[in-house]
């Protein structure tokens, strides 16, 4: 079972991103840290779902904006079962994704 980083990406601007998901049998418990690196303020998302395409239920972030020049979002504890992604999307493409945390047996 892995621990401490369990994914990582900075994607183009308005483009869903998978980037983790939980494998089979596995529970995980997450951080997600979003930091900015851009110069103009970024409108993020973040959804916890089991599809590749969030529903509206599945949002934990929606359009919640990370001020320019290395300004931080972070949600922390968030409990994931098997099979579930972690997608995210900004408006930027200037922003940095980290999901941090353990997984266990399911």
């Amino acid at each position: 079972m892995a621990s401490g980083r369990l994914g990582a990406a900075a994607p183009p601007a308005d483009t869903h991103t998978t980037v983790y998901t939980v494998p089979a049998d596995t529970v995980a418990t997450l951080n997600v840290a979003v930091v900015n690196r851009g110069d103009d303020a970024a409108t993020v998302r973040v959804a916890v779902t089991a599809t590749t395409n969030p529903a509206d239920a599945d949002w934990i972030e929606y359009d919640a904006v990370v001020p320019a020049g290395g300004g931080v979002l972070e949600r922390t504890g968030i409990v994931a079962g098997p099979g579930e992604r972690v997608i995210v999307r900004d408006d930027a493409g200037t922003c940095t994704y980290r999901i941090h945390g353990f997984e266990g047996s399911a």
